[in-house]
């Protein structure tokens, strides 16, 4: 199949490239150069705009971009997407937005003529490489069986969640959770150790107790704990802390739109505004700890 392809950055990137792999022909687009060369390098040819993209021959569109302004200016822009591609090709946006506006953008892609997932993933940087993926699909039933191929060849785990905009819905939900968890494992961590702990030794109660979850068993915070996780590298690479508080952002716009009380989130928010505040915002989200430790 030949897709068009736009945002080539640390998700982007990656993706493309397991596109590639699997055989697709892809023309893509970026404002880096170097994120051009890097694709085009592997076989994909560049286009100038997205409107280059849009009137190419693409069966197939996606796009992975960093908010909703990028999303809507390359989507509904004079210069965008929609003012130039033919109805009828499939659109795809990975970016993670806030539902709202994923929904109006597929609205103006249906009058288009044009069918359009949202598409957001959950995996970071080492699933996009390993094309482990979780998609989070939101748009009809058709169109995601039309598009579960192409993206098997950059996740495992496809999943619909309903309606346009759903899988907005469904990302920024679970990493609102994800980041209220990750407070919780740091405050219970530091903790036990500034109480006498062995962290190591507490880790491996909570992770057999009543008290485990992915924060604690796969990305415990506390360094030394598990050698993979980002605290044992001092919380290089992972998932930015920036990002988090961006998906936070976006669960809290959510639910003041539908007038949804999200304590917990709110205050996790805050409390990841002050960290990067302090100029973390490059260090992975689970040096939030350090708000904690004594030793810190």
């Amino acid at each position: 199949m030949h897709i068009g392809f736009l945002g080539l950055g640390n998700m982007g990137g990656p993706m493309a490239l397991n596109l590639l792999k699997a055989g697709h022909s892809l023309t893509v687009f970026d404002l880096s150069p170097t994120s051009l060369a890097r694709l085009v390098e592997a076989g994909a040819s560049a286009a100038a705009s997205p409107a280059a993209i849009a009137q190419g021959n693409a069966e197939l569109i996606i796009s992975m971009l960093p908010a909703a302004t990028h999303v809507k200016s390359v989507y509904l822009g004079d210069n965008g997407l929609l003012a130039h591609v033919q109805p009828g090709v499939l659109l795809i946006d990975c970016s993670t937005i806030d539902p709202l506006s994923a929904r109006e953008v597929a609205k103006a892609a249906a009058e288009h003529g044009n069918p359009m997932l949202d598409a957001p993933v959950s995996g970071g940087t080492g699933g996009a490489t390993a094309g482990t993926l979780t998609f989070m699909v939101g748009g009809s039933l058709a169109d995601f069986d039309r598009a579960q191929p192409v993206l098997a060849a950059m996740g495992k785990n496809i999943v619909h969640c309903g309606d346009s905009g759903n899988g907005q819905v469904a990302k920024v939900a679970n990493n609102m959770l994800l980041g209220i968890s990750m407070i919780g494992v740091s405050e219970a961590m530091a903790l036990g150790v500034s109480l006498g702990m062995d962290a190591g030794v507490l880790a491996g109660i909570i992770n057999t107790s009543s008290g485990r979850c992915w924060s604690s068993d796969t990305y415990n915070p506390f360094p030394g704990v598990l050698e993979t996780a980002p605290a044992s590298r001092g919380y290089s690479g992972g998932f930015g802390t920036d990002l988090m508080l961006k998906d936070l952002g976006l669960a809290s716009e959510a639910a003041k739109q539908v007038g949804q009380p999200v304590i917990l989130g709110a205050l996790a928010q805050q409390l990841y505004q002050s960290f990067s505040a302090q100029g973390n915002g490059g260090l992975d989200f689970s040096a939030i700890i350090n708000l904690y430790r004594k030793d810190a």
